[in-house]
């Protein structure tokens, strides 16, 4: 079932082939924006992780990985192809030894089988991970914040790059500074909102925002979002929207957070009711303090491009596989999928 919508009269601004071209600066821009900011050298990552690791990212918990077997390995060692690099990123900065406010980003390209189709979810997914090592210190809001504000600054480099070589995409989007709130900030000030009509709202008025402390219940007995228990610490993580005005909505582009430390993943994995992760050799070196402490997030490839290119499917920045009727749909309105 396609949930497509395309806004009426919508048009892209630019061509198929200077599409390309565009996504191209994009990402080397950014990606090199976002490596200065944070002092990251960029590794190799797996496109597989074996499912007995623990390292592969749970999502929320339902979701199912696209799994199989080799013959040259043990029949009885499941291989799954990864989610995202959550997890396996911290294990990364361990092997690679990295000091102290320096990290590691890598192209993550994952499946995601069961993820639903609309304008900006597809089957793949390419995102930049990264994850820098911290200190004990570190562990605070205010690190947070100051983390998430240079990421906000390599964002706002890419939008002034493309409206400089493509003026055709109109005036800039992004304010000067994005603004913080955390879950429970937001339930208070619209109570009668779902989680999604709230970040819509609230990222309409501001058009940047980072919200805060995303997976505990709130006040009212609900999550805000699911959030896996193993990798944020969820006092100290957060989403960065942007207001897409091509699709009138709040536009996720990242989630990141300060990772767990020992009594952050135990006390989350019992909420979470999964305690029977807690002997997964990955969480075992959690519980152990054998990883370093870390901050790390990803940061959706084809979201970006899709918001400065002034998009309205991510198909029109990304190759992927779609249902008949949503390719039926894009033909007719002239969305050209690549």
């Amino acid at each position: 079932m396609s949930h497509l919508m395309i806004p009426e009269g919508y048009t892209s601004h630019i061509s198929l082939i200077d599409t390309e071209v565009a996504i191209k600066s994009i990402k080397d821009t950014f990606e090199r924006r976002l490596a200065e900011q944070l002092r990251l050298t960029r590794v190799s990552a797996p496109l597989f992780l074996l499912k007995n690791t623990g390292l592969n990212d749970n999502l929320n918990g339902v979701e199912k990985p696209v799994s199989f077997t080799s013959v040259e390995l043990n029949n009885n060692d499941e291989i799954e192809i990864i989610h995202s690099l959550a997890k396996w990123k911290r294990d990364a900065l361990y092997r690679y030894g990295f000091e102290p406010h320096t990290g590691l980003y890598t192209d993550m390209n994952a499946i995601r089988k069961d993820e639903e189709l609309d304008n900006i979810h597809s089957m793949y997914v390419d995102q930049w991970d990264w994850e820098m090592v911290i200190e004990k210190e570190d562990r605070t809001v205010d690190f947070f914040k100051d983390t998430v504000k240079k990421i906000y600054t390599a964002l706002l480099d890419v939008e002034f790059l493309m409206i400089r070589h493509y003026p055709q995409l109109g005036e800039a989007i992004l304010p000067e500074e994005i603004t913080f709130i955390t879950t429970q900030e937001l339930e208070d000030l619209y109570p009668s909102l779902t989680p999604k009509q709230r970040e819509k709202e609230y990222t309409k008025a501001r058009k940047a925002v980072c919200i805060m402390k995303i997976g505990d219940v709130l006040k009212s007995g609900i999550q805000h979002d699911g959030r896996s228990p193993d990798y944020d610490d969820w006092a100290l993580n957060g989403d960065i929207l942007v207001y897409n005005p091509i699709l009138d909505d709040a536009f996720e582009i990242s989630s990141m957070g300060i990772r767990v430390d020992k009594e952050a993943l135990l006390s989350q994995l019992k909420k979470a009711n999964a305690m029977e992760r807690e002997n997964l050799p990955y969480h075992q070196n959690v519980i152990n303090n054998v990883l370093p402490l870390s901050i790390g997030g990803g940061i959706g490839q084809s979201r970006l491009c899709m918001f400065f290119l002034r998009k309205a499917h991510i198909g029109e920045v990304q190759a992927s596989l779609w249902d008949e009727e949503t390719m039926k749909i894009c033909n007719e309105k002239g969305v050209h999928l690549l």
